[in-house]
């Protein structure tokens, strides 16, 4: 007799595994909305370098900042994807993540500075500032990383 589930235990059981199908539903939502989120910008972006006119270098630089932002929703789909699959939700991909963000201001402002025309000090200055501000991230986040790696969490295969 005590091994059968009381009606309270068989109640709670239903409303658990609701709850779980209404947050994997979510979850699921989630990937497909970035999925159309990353195939929107991807069009647009090129779209909008196959109609780049006479500025030439600003076409380049909005193409490269246009797929490295698509790149990174595909990672962070990835990312909610593999959850689903592992019911884990681990930092390591979210640091990649921060890393390639960090990589894509670092191309803009190089980019900025080298293929727009003559900047004012002000604008010279705050490109550098960007520039400085995203190196700063990435070598942070590399730090997190190699710390990661080094603490035994992440082994060398589990890096992508």
């Amino acid at each position: 007799m005590a091994d059968e589930p009381t009606n309270r235990e068989i109640h709670s059981f239903r409303a658990d595994s609701i709850v779980r199908w209404i947050i994997i539903g979510i979850e699921y939502a989630i990937v497909a909305s970035l999925l159309l989120v990353a195939g929107d910008v991807l069009v647009h972006t090129v779209d909008r370098f196959l109609r780049y006119g006479h500025a030439f270098s600003d076409a380049i630089v909005a193409a490269i900042d246009g797929i490295l932002v698509v790149i990174i929703i595909l990672d962070i789909a990835r990312t909610v994807f593999g959850h689903l699959r592992t019911a884990v939700f681990p930092v390591m991909p979210f640091i990649v993540i921060g890393i390639l963000a960090g990589v894509r201001d670092i191309l803009s402002a190089s980019a900025h500075l080298t293929l727009s025309g003559p900047l004012s000090q002000r604008e010279f200055y705050d490109t550098l500032i960007s520039l400085g501000v995203g190196v700063g991230v990435v070598v942070f986040l590399l730090l997190g990383l190699l710390i990661l790696r080094f603490s035994g969490h992440i082994d060398d295969d589990d890096v992508d």
